[in-house]
């Protein structure tokens, strides 16, 4: 697929395309991992298919200039999926293939959560999970102060809308009727110390976005050409800020680490590093 300004794109014509860089997106999450020994798989594994879908079905970006005024913003708030956001903006060329190798290394660009001072692309410093959908707000704002038709994408987790700052910043995105910006749940119903529903339950979760005042979307987070279909609605939508509830699965596309709240904070092994790159096809099966 050309890197180039792309947005409202055609899912009939791009959608092999983009499923194709979900799974080499999906591989470089876990060799990156795998390397550093440490990180978040499975929240990295979940987010694949939605970042793809963002930035190369749906967002307005320059892959020869990441700092292009125009262009859209991303807050990735659920921040310890960094290695997702990193597969993808390596796709883009906004890094070197061989920087996803430094995962976690002193002084390397790609930190364990997104640094916006150290890693081109990322727009801001992510990891204190609960604050990402208010810093999307303040750009929200601030660029329709400045008369700009860019608009802003944020990710969270289910996990992490436990937390009251959430809440606060949706009552002020519809207060301010924020139409540029849409968020989106990656909703795997899994976090570090279990099952969302029994750490603390926030269903249901589309009834209650629409009570603060958002327009709600619910679709599954692993069909490319539902999401792109969903970020398509959710720009035509005027009257204020939409959310996309997408329906996932913690671990997604590997076996080992599938609807399993171990594969939250643990990096691949060499041998499930193995078995995963079979099953994602990446290496011949025997």
């Amino acid at each position: 697929m050309a890197q180039v300004e792309s947005r409202m794109l055609d899912p009939r014509e791009e959608l092999p395309g983009l499923v194709e860089l979900a799974r080499q997106a999906r591989v470089d999450v876990l060799k990156m991992l795998n390397r550093a020994g440490s990180g978040h798989t499975g929240g990295s594994l979940s987010a694949v298919d939605i970042l793809v879908a963002l930035f190369f079905g749906h967002m307005r970006l320059k892959a020869d200039d990441p700092c292009w005024r125009m262009r859209d913003r991303f807050v990735l708030s659920k921040g310890h999926a960094a290695p997702a956001l990193y597969a993808v903006l390596a796709k883009l060329g906004y890094l070197r293939p061989d920087d996803l190798m430094t995962l976690r290394q002193v002084n390397s660009c790609l930190q364990g959560h997104p640094d916006a001072k150290m890693c081109t692309g990322v727009e801001c410093s992510t990891g204190s999970l609960g604050q990402g959908l208010g810093m999307a707000l303040g750009l929200a704002l601030g660029m329709r102060l400045d008369k700009l038709s860019s608009r802003v994408y944020a990710l969270l987790g289910d996990g992490e809308m436990q937390e009251g700052m959430v809440w606060e910043a949706a009552m002020a995105a519809a207060h301010y009727r924020a139409a540029n910006l849409t968020a989106i749940c990656d909703n795997n119903g899994l976090q570090i110390d279990g099952r969302v529903a029994e750490v603390m339950n926030v269903e249901p979760l589309g009834a209650k976005w629409r009570a603060f005042g958002w327009n709600a979307l619910e679709v599954d987070g692993h069909d490319m050409e539902a999401i792109v279909s969903a970020l398509q609605t959710a720009a035509a939508h005027e009257a204020g800020p939409s959310i996309i509830i997408a329906r996932t699965v913690k671990g997604k596309g590997v076996s080992l680490f599938e609807n399993r709240a171990s594969s939250h904070g643990v990096a691949p092994s060499d041998h499930e590093l193995k078995v995963a790159l079979r099953e994602l096809g990446e290496v011949p099966l025997g």
